[in-house]
């Protein structure tokens, strides 16, 4: 069953597309931001994106633009925009189709079909999502390698990609740890030393950022 990320925060958009697509028995998540659709990519495999130019935190294009520099998954555009520069921004930057508001939603599910079919079945032309948070298993994937980590670098890698973006201060991860062995602040500096550098050969080690004088974050892309 493909999976298919619906990114629109009009629900009089997304609604009638969930209800087309399920009933073609796709499997379907829904999120209104730019900003949730980048961390949800971040974590889950998705076939295909549906995704609005006009969201309310961060355009599509930009959306788009972050996402291709580490996930090639097919995204169909919706806009309400008619500007033929846009259509071809969109393509350009690796939309795979572009849908004009309004559109009847039998026409996205047969787009939706078009594109899996072009990407051989599945849908997606990597498969493989930046992270992977598997929680009953104590282990986290990057880009598909599973990380050797131990059981604090755990604990701070998974709290950090449960909330992307959000800055944690070195004393809410010792927190998180829990440890005996982890007693001062200082040591969660050591594990984010140790962290990066068990990034660094997947190139994502720059997506574990410092706020200066505040703590920690994860870059959603």
């Amino acid at each position: 069953m493909a999976r298919i990320l619906i990114v629109d925060d009009e629900p009089r958009i997304a609604e009638p597309l969930i209800y087309a697509l399920e009933r073609e028995h796709f499997s379907v998540a829904h999120v209104a931001l730019g900003e949730a659709a980048l961390a949800c990519l971040a974590c889950d495999n998705v076939d295909l994106v549906i995704l609005d130019v006009g969201l309310p935190d961060i355009n599509g294009f930009e959306v788009l633009k972050r996402l291709r520099q580490s996930n090639e998954v097919p995204v169909l555009f919706l806009t309400a925009r008619q500007d033929e520069v846009d259509r071809i921004l969109g393509l350009e930057l690796g939309g795979d189709d572009y849908v004009t508001k309004p559109f009847s939603p039998r026409e996205v599910v047969a787009r939706v079909r078009a594109i899996l079919k072009r990407q051989g079945g599945n849908g997606s032309r990597s498969a493989v999502p930046l992270w992977q948070l598997d929680e009953a298993g104590a282990r986290v994937l990057c880009k598909g390698e599973p990380l050797s980590l131990t059981r604090s670098e755990f604990l701070i890698l998974a709290a950090l990609l449960r909330h992307p973006g959000q800055v944690f201060s070195r004393a809410q991860l010792l927190d998180i740890c829990d440890s005996d062995e982890d007693s001062f602040e200082r040591s969660v500096d050591t594990h984010i030393k140790t962290l990066r550098a068990k990034l660094r050969p997947l190139q994502a080690d720059s997506l574990l950022a410092t706020r200066r004088g505040l703590g920690y974050y994860l870059e959603s892309a």
